[in-house]
């Protein structure tokens, strides 16, 4: 938990100098300053939480049923690095959208209130609960369903409000 939330604020933080860094290239009249924040802008939106969190669930579910070796690899090439992948696109949405915020768009924060982060916060907290859903045989059995249910509804369902 440590160092997801280390990872996450320095991550957070190194993008909104990033961002700032190009507001500044902006307001000062460069060109290319317009083109470091859209790059960063169309890195990650709430979008993207949707399929990583199908490919997590899906690699969860092999986590939950395989044999303790076989999960082992599936934990360490694929489950780990999609929620890494899951905490730095947060971060670098939050680093932008503070960025924003500080440089005088006060609408910038809403954009954080959007319903579809909550794949990416499903992704952090199954990610940290990973090791007690293997422990019995129960649990193993109700979150290899609960797994195989949330890939199939981030991938099939188009969760349009």
């Amino acid at each position: 938990m440590n160092r997801t939330l280390s990872a996450f604020l320095l991550v957070a933080v190194l993008t909104g100098l990033l961002v700032a860094l190009s507001f500044g290239l902006q307001i000062k009249g460069y060109p290319f300053g317009s083109l470091g924040v859209s790059r960063l802008d169309g890195l990650a939106n709430a979008k993207t939480f949707i399929p990583l969190a199908a490919i997590y669930a899906l690699s969860g579910a092999l986590i939950v049923i395989l044999p303790l070796r076989t999960a082992g690899m599936i934990h360490s090439g694929a489950a780990s690095p999609v929620f890494s992948t899951a905490v730095v696109l947060l971060a670098t949405i939050f680093g932008v959208q503070v960025a924003r915020f500080a440089f005088g768009v006060r609408d910038a924060l809403s954009i954080l209130l959007d319903w579809q982060f909550l794949f990416a916060a499903a992704i952090v907290v199954v990610h940290l609960s990973l090791d007690t859903l293997r422990r019995n045989a129960l649990l193993r059995t109700l979150s290899f369903i609960g797994f195989i249910a949330a890939t199939l509804a981030c991938l099939y369902w188009t969760f349009r409000l």
